[in-house]
């Protein structure tokens, strides 16, 4: 796995995590901050053909 991939599978699930943590404290701002982030980081690795969990984006 090359560091753009790594990288990019770390900032996935970092937020993951932070919008977890936002939906449990009820922090509607954050939780939409970080679903838009997710959404773009899904755009992203869709675009670069990066393996999501048992998915592929692409």
């Amino acid at each position: 796995m090359d560091a753009f991939t790594a990288g990019l599978l770390q900032r996935i699930r970092t937020t993951e995590s932070d919008l977890t943590r936002a939906r449990e404290t009820g922090d509607d701002f954050l939780a939409e901050v970080e679903q838009a982030e997710l959404d773009d980081l899904h755009r992203l690795a869709a675009e670069h053909g990066v393996q999501i969990g048992a998915r592929v984006c692409g």
